[in-house]
């Protein structure tokens, strides 16, 4: 014989080696007498057997159905009841993709003030006067991020969900470097993620009888 344990019990076993979050499971049914395979594969037919030699091939799948793990053990029971004695063996076990999760624009977001830094570190060192862009990931963050930001005079753009500003090194019109990296600080400080942007520089600027350099981006003065 080629077993002496019931189907039920085989498959019982075969459960309990499954991984917890297992999806389907393939398994091959060979019967003691060769000539019985053609009864079990019309027992078994409502999981879809294929025949493969003197090996039935199917799946049980987890999420049930007529491949599912009650109905194969309710078909398992009906060739142990017509003693129909089988050997049954796993092939293989699928189990669901790991999932990962995509890190969202705001978790990718660095630090403000860090970004201000970088950003004036990539400047030539003798500019003088900039045109700058702050982004803000949701526009309900935006009146808050307005009130925090007051120092830089943000003034609210059309095309982006965020304000520009100026800022000038020495002289002139736009807030200071430090009072705009200590507003970034303040954003930092209360999660409100988002990203800034120097637009435009001016290097070396000469203010005579002005406040510093005049900024045209679409047609407006800045």
């Amino acid at each position: 014989m080629l077993t002496a344990v019931k189907l039920v019990d085989q498959w019982a076993a075969v459960e309990r080696r499954l991984p917890p979050d297992w999806e389907t499971v393939s398994l091959r049914l060979r019967t003691e007498q060769p000539d019985e395979l053609s009864e079990a594969a019309r027992i078994l037919g409502p999981m879809n057997v294929g025949r493969a030699g003197d090996t039935l091939a199917f799946a049980v799948r987890r999420a049930g159905g007529a491949a599912g793990p009650e109905a194969a053990r309710r078909l398992f029971a009906r060739l142990d009841q017509a003693r129909i004695w089988c050997l049954l063996e796993q092939e293989g076990v699928t189990e669901p993709e790991p999932f990962v999760e995509e890190p969202s624009a705001a978790t990718e977001r660095r630090p403000l003030a860090v970004a201000w830094d970088e950003a004036l570190g990539a400047l030539p060192a003798d500019w003088s006067d900039l045109l700058c862009a702050l982004d803000i990931d949701s526009s309900a963050l935006l009146p808050r991020a307005a009130l925090l930001c007051a120092p830089v005079n943000p003034t609210r753009a059309r095309d982006r969900v965020g304000f520009t500003f100026r800022c000038a090194r020495l002289a002139g019109y736009g807030v200071s470097p430090s009072m705009a990296r200590r507003c970034f600080e303040r954003l930092d400080d209360e999660g409100i993620p988002g990203a800034v942007t120097v637009l435009q520089v001016v290097s070396d600027s000469d203010n005579v009888g002005t406040q510093g350099p005049v900024f045209v981006v679409g047609g407006k003065a800045l």
